[in-house]
């Protein structure tokens, strides 16, 4: 069985190698970039499987030439993604050698496959409703379209060092919102992974999180694309701090550059940070090439070089967190609705509620799941609030009444000292110039010295000039 080569996979997913001359690029409709996706998706299964089993080594090689091919036809055809390509050769490069019939395929991100390899995520295996769209984008294996290339793996390894107390608090915020911000993206047929890495990006799961910029919510959208996709001011409360509507209309933002891209999931996410207009255009200019080429990548900015990977790896990890040593924390984010018995403001739930079970506190949760309310705003007795229910019975024994309540209620009624406001100066007493008047006249009938009238106003000597209708202060000047 003949082993697939490191060093000629890299040549063939370029449009160019070293003394080869450029290849023409075709035209190609959506349908033709599929069947290449199709055959590879095809190939890589085909050699996976026939490869553990050792009576099978025809079928191997022939799925790996076919798959070569089409390496090179997408290489060839304007819209194919090489960096799909580059991803499939790189998972068959690191399969187990000995591997058993189809146990060499774990890299497949469906929870399904992921089973039958003997790998499951402990993060997907443990969320409710995960479902195979967790990992799928469009049909296809988050595996097979994420290339886990240098910038990617800085961005894990930044993720995993300096960030992670960043990744931890967003995985935490996050499964607090899921209920009300996974079904927008499941409807819509994203992988949640890909939810879960523009959030981690893009507030950390703060819901009113507002950058220098305006960009606000917890998906950071600007007012007018906001307003593009349906996020308005509804009685005065602005839906881009509302997590379902944000990620709905993140969800539809991210499909429409997906059609706009055919499918290529990295300029798609470069277009939300840097702008649809101008990835485009970009885009447009250079047809056959992905993020990744240098002819793009070089041509954004260096925010949006960071970001796509920054995105795409904190997606990666909320699939693979075990193939990093890292461990999410569980976190019991059941709802729950609760009705105030007294009046209350979230800061003050915060007070009464402690930190057990959440060493950060609760202000943060609680502001997220009722990002309507201002948290200092005291709410009427009856006010209906979401809550994860295992707050629903802290909040009987602790906010209801005694000391805690008191203490919470002490605290927000005090007020930072108000400096007292400075006397409004004095508006300058002025006079205005009419014809006939002269410097000499103007300070006798005004008791001012002449020089004095003349200093303030910056008359020069020996004429003293003046213009009908000028303005003269008169304010500061000696009487004769």
């Amino acid at each position: 069985m003949r082993r697939l080569s490191i060093v000629v996979v890299p040549c063939l997913l370029l449009t160019a190698c070293a003394g080869q001359p450029p290849h023409s690029q075709t035209m190609a409709p959506d349908n033709a970039v599929a069947a290449l996706y199709a055959r590879l998706d095809a190939d890589t299964g085909n050699y996976l499987a026939a490869r553990g089993a050792e009576a099978a080594p025809d079928k191997a090689n022939a799925a790996l030439d076919d798959l070569q091919a089409a390496a090179a036809q997408c290489a060839t055809t304007r819209g194919c993604d090489n960096a799909r390509f580059l991803a499939a050769f790189d998972k068959l490069l690191r399969a187990p050698v000995n591997a058993p019939p189809g146990a060499a395929d774990a890299g497949d991100d469906s929870p399904d496959a992921a089973v039958e390899a003997g790998e499951t995520s402990p993060v997907v295996a443990a969320l409710p409703q995960a479902g195979r769209s967790v990992a799928l984008l469009k049909g296809h294996k988050l595996a097979d379209i994420i290339a886990i290339n240098d910038p990617m793996k800085v961005a894990i390894e930044q993720w995993l060092t300096q960030y992670r107390p960043n990744l931890m608090r967003a995985w935490e915020n996050y499964q607090y919102l899921r209920h009300e911000m996974w079904p927008q993206y499941e409807k819509a047929g994203l992988p949640e992974a890909l939810l879960f890495g523009m959030l981690a990006q893009e507030s950390g799961g703060k819901v009113h999180a507002v950058s220098r910029s305006g960009a606000s919510g917890p998906l950071q959208f600007m007012s007018a694309t906001g307003a593009r996709f349906g996020l308005g001011v509804v009685n005065g409360f602005d839906q881009r701090f509302d997590p379902a509507q944000a990620a709905r209309a993140n969800a539809a933002y991210i499909n429409e550059q997906l059609g706009v891209f055919n499918d290529n999931l990295e300029l798609a996410v470069a277009a939300y940070n840097g702008g649809e207009g101008a990835m485009q255009r970009l885009a447009q200019r250079n047809p056959d090439q992905g993020f990744w080429s240098p002819k793009i990548y070089f041509s954004v900015s260096q925010e949006t070089r960071d970001y796509v990977p920054m995105v795409l790896a904190a997606a990666w990890l909320f699939l693979h967190p075990e193939r990093y040593n890292l461990q999410f924390p569980k976190v019991d984010t059941v709802p729950a609705h609760i009705a105030l018995k007294l009046p209350a403001s979230i800061d003050e739930l915060t007070v009464c509620l402690g930190q057990d079970g959440n060493p950060d506190g609760w202000f943060r949760t609680l502001r997220n799941l009722n990002p309507a309310w201002d948290p200092r705003q005291k709410l009427a007795a009856g006010t209906p609030l979401d809550v994860p229910a295992s707050l629903a019975a802290d909040y009987e024994k602790l906010c209801t009444s005694g000391k805690w309540v008191e203490l919470a209620a002490d605290l927000h009624a005090a007020a930072e000292p108000v400096a007292p406001a400075r006397p409004a100066r004095p508006e300058p007493k002025r006079y205005v110039v009419r014809r006939g008047d002269t410097l000499g006249s103007i300070a006798r009938r005004n008791g001012c010295s002449s020089g004095d009238l003349a200093r303030l106003n910056h008359l020069k000597p020996p004429h003293f000039l003046l213009q009908v209708g000028q303005g003269l202060r008169i304010d500061g000047c000696r009487r004769e």
